[in-house]
């Protein structure tokens, strides 16, 4: 049996089971979600950087979901492709997942299923060293126990769209809850993320935030894959734009026709409140639901 032991454990987030529950209740308990959620859930977006600075956003999305459906059987993660150059996006399809929590048994019922669609590539060695699902399984133990996942790699092409589309037909018939999950950071700005179209200082951050990052929040909330995908190519402000049009194309194949913001945030206005700091570079962050 495949078993894909965790990479960035002890850095994206705490190495033993103690700190990371710990952490994971902190991350949850940061911020209050709105009074209004849509009456069913069937998919979201979170970022995917180190808890201390993304982990109340990616939290809000699964209390989102928990608050909606206490049970839910199966998370189709959907992940940034960092590293991962294939053309056709990788599916973990069979084994488990090892995290400082414990293991999480991969649905390979529906894994079987999305290969036979052929949107997708068995390829376990692909999720060898990729942070973007690895830090939200944790979540997903923690708040539903005994759920199982689909972890896939969706690079930023016209796949991800046949992708989601192609999971969302599946779901239709369905006889589980399932829900889908795309993990994507939005605009990275900064001299050192080699994208300063507007200089440096307070007001290019505050572009980033506004402006950059606002045409990719305007595109998921509309449930517009393409427009992610072009978002991304255009203005640099996704690095998940694969992982995210798969989750919005799901999402609209099974019946969703807008999405609801959560939260907003970057790396920027994180240092500033946790730790009294500034910096010339600054990561998006949006927490979203369908």
């Amino acid at each position: 049996m495949h078993t894909r032991n965790p990479v960035v454990a002890g850095q994206f987030y705490p190495g033993d089971r103690a700190s990371c529950v710990a952490d994971l209740q902190e991350c949850l308990a940061e911020r209050s979600l709105p009074e209004s959620l849509p009456a069913e859930i069937v998919a979201g977006i979170v970022p995917h950087a180190g808890w201390i600075f993304s982990g109340a956003l990616a939290g809000m999305v699964f209390s989102a979901v928990r608050q909606r459906h206490e049970q839910v059987d199966t998370f189709v993660l959907f992940g940034a492709a960092h590293r991962y150059y294939g053309g056709a996006p990788a599916l973990f399809d069979s084994g488990l997942w090892r995290t400082p929590l414990g293991e999480v048994a991969i649905d390979d019922e529906l894994a079987g299923a999305i290969l036979a669609t052929r949107t997708a590539v068995a390829d376990l060695r692909a999720h060898g060293l990729e942070h973007s699902i690895e830090v939200q399984v944790p979540f997903v133990q923690h708040l539903f126990g005994g759920a199982a996942i689909v972890p896939i790699l969706v690079p930023p092409g016209e796949e991800a769209v046949l992708l989601g589309e192609a999971v969302g037909k599946l779901l239709q018939k369905a006889d589980k809850k399932v829900v889908c999950i795309g993990s994507t950071d939005l605009t990275h700005y900064g001299p050192g993320y080699g994208f300063a179209p507007m200089g440096t200082g307070p007001d290019a951050l505050r572009w980033a935030d506004t402006v950059n990052d606002q045409g990719f929040i305007d595109s998921a909330l509309r449930l517009s894959g393409e427009s992610i995908l072009a978002g991304a190519v255009e203005s640099y402000n996704a690095c998940g734009a694969g992982a995210a049009a798969a989750a919005v194309e799901a999402a609209h194949t099974l019946g969703k026709t807008k999405g609801l913001l959560l939260a907003h945030t970057s790396s920027g206005e994180v240092m500033k409140s946790k730790m009294g700091r500034t910096s010339t570079e600054s990561v998006g962050y949006a927490a979203i639901v369908f």
